[in-house]
């Protein structure tokens, strides 16, 4: 019954199933082995399973996620929250997203303050996502920052880090927009999924009403490309109204076919 099941798959699905299969990661038309899924059906769940756990579990080190040409390249630097471990940090989540008084001097030191863009690079939950998609999002949003002559302070790491860092980050640095990179909670459809989180003029008691969010920066999802686009124009739109969050309302552009889902 297996074999016939997977001539039928192969051969005799409607066109707009198999497109339909094409265009999404979810685990759709896989055929059975009785009740249960088919062995190799079975196995790949397994190693997707393990690579979100790999990812959440990750503890970011510089040159192996990016190089050291990267890191060298684009000056990066690597500071911590006060959560002291990945299992503290992820029992803590009120600990990643804050500083202790010795990394805030750090950063200080070493950024400057009151420039137009700020970004920060956090690993979250997903240290294959920044590992991923950072090194071609960085270099574009870098170009896209200098070719509307806005100032970019020095772009840094943060360890152990949760979304709400950005309000620390404003209170240190004190960017109009402030923008988070950081990886997302790892799915079975992919751990290599990147967030840009964003902000106007960020400070204590902000909340995610104050934030902006792209999400969905992967191969399967929103192109590099595509992303840096929509950051740099929604970083625009914030500055001009003077605001973030909630009352701001993302104003999309037609996608490239270069960024679009291949049909």
């Amino acid at each position: 019954m297996a074999g016939d099941s997977d001539l039928f798959l192969e051969r005799d699905f409607p066109e707009v199933l198999r497109k339909i299969r094409e265009r999404t990661p979810a685990r759709i038309f896989l055929g059975r082995a009785g009740a249960a899924y088919r062995t190799g059906a079975q196995l790949e769940l397994r190693k997707a399973h393990a690579a979100a756990r790999d990812a959440v579990q990750a503890e970011i080190q510089l040159d192996t996620a990016f190089g050291e040409q990267f890191v060298n390249q684009w000056n990066l630097f690597e500071v911590s929250t006060e959560a002291r471990s990945k299992a503290e940090f992820l029992l803590r989540p009120d600990l990643g997203r804050i500083f202790s008084g010795e990394t805030k001097r750090e950063i200080s030191k070493r950024c400057s303050r009151g420039g137009d863009i700020q970004i920060a690079i956090g690993d979250g939950l997903s240290v294959s996502a920044i590992s991923a998609q950072v090194p071609a999002l960085l270099p574009m949003l870098y170009d896209g920052a200098r070719a509307r002559e806005w100032s970019i302070g020095n772009t840094f790491v943060i360890r152990h880090c949760r979304v709400g860092i950005l309000n620390e980050i404003g209170e240190i640095l004190a960017p109009k927009v402030a923008m988070l990179l950081i990886g997302e909670r790892p799915g079975l459809a992919t751990a290599e999924s990147l967030s840009a989180y964003m902000a106007y003029r960020p400070g204590a008691g902000h909340t995610d009403a104050n934030r902006n969010l792209i999400s969905n920066i992967h191969a399967r999802g929103i192109s590099p490309r595509a992303a840096a686009d929509r950051i740099l124009n929604l970083a625009a739109q914030m500055m001009t109204e003077g605001m973030s969050g909630f009352e701001v309302k993302e104003r999309l552009t037609p996608v490239s076919k270069s960024s679009a889902i291949p049909e």
